[in-house]
């Protein structure tokens, strides 16, 4: 998802095409075509079809930079069609949309940048079990925390759960300082820490510290449900550093039946948790009119946890959009919320149906990798002009592929050449991490703990518990305060490699990806990774090359799904 939504789109482009059809000829191209490709498999993928006036995208993003009310006061921020937060996508399983994002860059992972004036459009084909909650974000400097919007992929066919309604509740936060301010901060030596939030919002409404609500232009978050209804609550947890907890006056019926795109067995909870990066989807049934009696508004409560600074925020769980009851919040807050933010959800979410979790007697490949004070930023690249190491993999062929053979017997895990880690695919790797963060990749999560991880100890919890595949998870820290050289805290993945291509594992609080709590993971051999052929993957794969358009050239694409 990786600037604008290049995270996302890029990422789905690279990963989801089909390999050659049958008859292609196997193996590399030849001697002639690194940099000058001549080899193309008989057939390929069709002809390729012009995106001229006539060629309608499904979706159209514009990214602006704009002086705009959020939290109660004005801040220059970059939006997406306008508005913070960003229009929601919705997509369908097994179909293609087409999503044509401007003005965006891209981190050195998979892609160049898109130039100044120019777009490009990106083939986007989820899978039959790619549905569920997820969001689109700038993954530029400190963008993403007002350029994000949410992304659904619908259910093929009937939901697992039954419900009436949706409702999207998206957290973002708000900070009164600008994106260049905070991000010039971070990555000077000495950083200055871009301050705590001002406020979090929900689905872009909130109220600043300093400011009050229950004024024409400052009010509090409402959710609207009707009497007696169930809902199906899709929370995202799009904010920039926040884990927010929330919970609702006399409403205490959470049933988390998804978390990160994967449907779970129902687990009920008293208040919900999201942390950066995460989404949970809750059955969530309202009250009747009898249980009402007359009530319309509840309060909602929701605050940062594991913050040196807490802040208290407060909306409105509204019914059948009745005149408002509540306009703001308390002087105090009225109940308290849990301080062991480590203990929500620990080895409870288990999936609904089989997901062929790695059990470690079953695997057929286990290490443990510590990222051993490695960083990364947009800037890292070794190659000359930071090209995107999936670009150097096209361009120079197997020799580019990291050493997997070094980086496992003389620096742990790293290629000592390109600074990215390797895999095989069809192996399964376990990676603990220790420190604190929440951090992303799609993984078995094991579990967390104090101290240091003990396999044995650990292994013993899941003898009868089946882990959720999840993409973002916390990494709690079980202290007031991290302690230089001192293991407060692990987080256990179990990843097995199914996916061949360039990947992300990084922190997705923005303040540590801009400061290089990121690393790239490079998976797969050459004939594994390049299996597009390059006559119709070299658009993208050159740095405004005629994928790109602009203003006065339509480019042509190769449909790579047929419908």
């Amino acid at each position: 998802m990786k600037s604008l939504l290049a995270l996302l789109f890029s990422t789905l482009l690279i990963t989801a095409y089909a390999g050659p059809p049958p008859g292609a000829p196997s193996g590399p191209p030849s001697e002639h075509s690194w940099g000058h490709p001549q080899w193309k498999p008989r057939g390929s993928y069709g002809p390729p079809i012009a995106h001229n006036a006539t060629f309608l995208p499904d979706h159209i993003l514009h990214l602006t930079y704009e002086n705009v009310s959020i939290g109660c006061q004005f801040r220059p921020s970059v939006l997406i069609n306008g508005t913070p937060p960003a229009p929601g996508l919705r997509l369908r399983p097994g179909r293609t949309s087409w999503i044509r994002p401007s003005l965006a860059t891209a981190p050195t992972a998979t892609q160049w940048p898109i130039p100044p004036l120019h777009f490009l459009d990106y083939e986007v084909h989820p899978l039959i079990n790619d549905f569920g909650t997820y969001f689109y974000h700038s993954h530029v400097g400190f963008q993403a925390v007002s350029a994000t919007g949410p992304l659904i992929v619908e259910d093929r066919g009937v939901p697992p759960y039954a419900y009436d309604e949706e409702r999207v509740v998206q957290f973002t936060d708000y900070f009164n300082k600008t994106d260049p301010v905070i991000e010039q901060g971070l990555v000077s030596n000495p950083f200055t820490w871009s301050g705590e939030t001002n406020a979090i919002l929900i689905n872009g409404v909130g109220v600043s510290v300093g400011e009050k609500a229950g004024t024409p232009h400052c009010s509090l978050p409402v959710i609207n449900v009707d009497a007696g209804k169930t809902y199906r609550m899709r929370s995202i947890g799009s904010s920039a550093l926040s884990m927010v907890q929330l919970a609702i006056t006399n409403h205490t019926n959470f049933t988390i039946v998804a978390a990160d795109g994967q449907y779970t067995r129902p687990y009920t909870e008293s208040y919900m948790q999201v942390s950066t990066g995460q989404r949970f989807e809750v059955i969530f049934k309202a009250k009747s009119a009898v249980e009402l009696g007359g009530q319309t508004d509840f309060l909602i409560r929701f605050e940062s946890k594991d913050r040196p600074t807490v802040y208290h925020g407060y909306g409105v769980l509204r019914y059948n959009n009745a005149t408002a009851q509540i306009n703001t919040g308390p002087a105090t807050p009225p109940f308290a919320l849990p301080n062991a933010t480590y203990a929500w959800l620990k080895y409870a979410l288990e999936p609904l149906v089989p997901n062929n979790f790695p059990y470690r007697q079953r695997s057929t490949y286990t290490d443990i990798w510590r990222l051993n004070g490695l960083q990364w930023n947009t800037s890292s690249s070794p190659y000359p002009g930071d090209k995107p190491y999936f670009v150097n993999i096209y361009e120079n062929g197997p020799s580019a592929v990291p050493n997997l053979t070094a980086a496992v017997d003389e620096t742990g895990g790293w290629d000592p050449v390109s600074l990215t880690w390797p895999a095989k695919l069809g192996e399964v790797l376990e990676i603990i991490w220790y420190n604190t963060g929440s951090l992303v990749l799609n993984n078995g999560d094991i579990g967390s703990g104090n101290g240091t991880y003990d396999v044995d100890a650990n292994e013993a919890k899941l003898a009868n518990y089946t882990p959720v595949l999840r993409d973002t998870t916390n990494l709690y820290r079980y202290e007031a305060q991290s302690i230089a050289n001192y293991t407060t805290g692990w987080r256990g993945w179990r990843l097995r490699v199914d996916d061949p291509g360039v990947w992300m594992i990084h922190c997705h609080t923005l303040q540590h990806m801009l400061m290089g709590v990121q690393s790239v993971w490079v998976m797969g051999d050459y004939e594994q990774i390049a299996r597009i052929p390059w006559p119709d993957a070299a658009g993208y794969l050159e740095y405004g090359g005629n994928s790109y358009r602009n203003a006065t050239y339509a480019p042509s694409y190769v449909h790579q799904f047929q419908e």
